[in-house]
């Protein structure tokens, strides 16, 4: 846990470094997370690979020999685990070769740390809390993370509907063209299966996860801060009154809009009859 050398004199400062520090623990975790899965998890895994080793020679090849290839394969793979296991066993118990930070530390203990550098920051952002024009204001500049992320999501969703609606229609049309190509079915009978299995299924999950609906929503939102913010700034209604009126109308209204586009997030995550049950 990271150690402040001299105590900062501008709470602004303080506050960073206590948000570093949260973010450095948070990392710290994930990484201590992999740790433990690939100390623990590589041996295991060398362990399986031996045994499919073993018991593919013994019944698959009862009455014959083993290719060579067989036995290199696994003989590669099991090497290269036993290395992996080796290299990661010398990172968190040999001392010359220590080169994880948090080795022989408990996940438990890194949650521990999360926590109280979360508590610290809490009281001392509660200590010093500033004006609630001055929140406002920081409120307001924050905004364009959150409209950038909006955003970002919005076109990941509209991708992920392209990308399954041109599945479905290359899908449907090839079913036809096999269909009309091969006469009798075979061989063409087995793309025609899978053809309509992926059909099946991309018309399922679009219908199932809505990426077009949320796209949308999520496009509207973003469009609906931006065009917020753009009249606070430019002083235009619905925010002609005073710079203190202006600014908390301004956080209700964007407030209401996250409001909003998390109901409708909730409201997609439902099936049909609980989406009118809602409405």
């Amino acid at each position: 846990m990271a150690k402040f050398m001299a105590s900062p004199t501008n709470t602004t400062e303080m506050l960073i470094q206590y948000r570093q520090e949260v973010e450095d623990l948070k990392q710290r975790i994930k990484n201590r997370r992999l740790q433990v899965a690939g100390l623990y998890g590589t041996p295991i895994l060398l362990l399986a690979i031996f045994s499919t080793w073993v018991l593919t020679s013994n019944f698959l090849w009862i009455n014959s020999n083993t290719p060579k290839e067989v036995h290199l394969a696994f003989f590669i793979i099991s090497a290269l685990l036993a290395g992996a296991t080796g290299l990661q066993v010398a990172a968190e118990f040999h001392e010359v070769h220590a080169i994880w930070k948090d080795r022989g530390t408990s996940i438990r203990k890194l949650r521990l740390d999360l926590e109280l550098a979360e508590e610290r920051r809490v009281l001392e952002a509660r200590s010093s809390t500033p004006e609630t024009l001055n929140r406002q204001a920081s409120y307001k500049e924050r905004l364009p993370g959150e409209v950038a992320r909006l955003r970002k999501e919005s076109r990941h969703y509209r991708r992920v509907h392209l990308l399954m609606q041109w599945l479905v229609f290359i899908s449907s049309a090839s079913i036809t063209a096999v269909t009309a190509w091969y006469d009798p079915p075979q061989p063409g009978k087995g793309v025609l299966i899978a053809l309509g299995f992926i059909v099946t299924v991309v018309t399922g999950a679009t219908g199932y996860f809505k990426p077009r609906e949320r796209a949308f929503n999520l496009q509207q939102t973003a469009d609906s801060i931006e065009q917020h913010s753009t009249a606070l700034d430019l002083g235009i209604a619905p925010y002609t009154h005073d710079e203190a009126t202006n600014l908390g109308n301004f956080a209700a209204t964007v407030e209401g809009l996250r409001a909003d586009q998390r109901m409708r997030e909730q409201q997609l995550d439902q099936p049909f009859q609980g989406q009118q049950e809602v409405i």
